[in-house]
């Protein structure tokens, strides 16, 4: 059986890709920025991390975003 995801998840994963686009840069390139595993970059864009506080600022830093930005509306 399938997991649903979440609302906010998918949500978010859909601002961070489009974030990551306008800024030109591949996965691996913003996993290096926020200091993530490339892996775990691809979870969230895909909605199936769910990140702490902590790398929701590092990830927002590192799309030159504030963090409320980043937030699903």
């Amino acid at each position: 059986m399938a997991k649903v995801k979440s609302p906010i998840l998918t949500e978010l994963a859909k601002k961070v890709r489009l974030r990551r686009y306008e800024l030109g840069l591949t996965q691996e390139q913003l996993a290096e920025r926020a200091n993530f595993h490339v892996n775990y970059i691809g979870g969230i864009e895909r909605g199936e991390r769910n990140p702490s506080i902590e790398s929701l600022v590092n990830l927002a830093k590192a799309l030159e975003l504030s963090p409320k930005e980043l937030m699903p509306d």
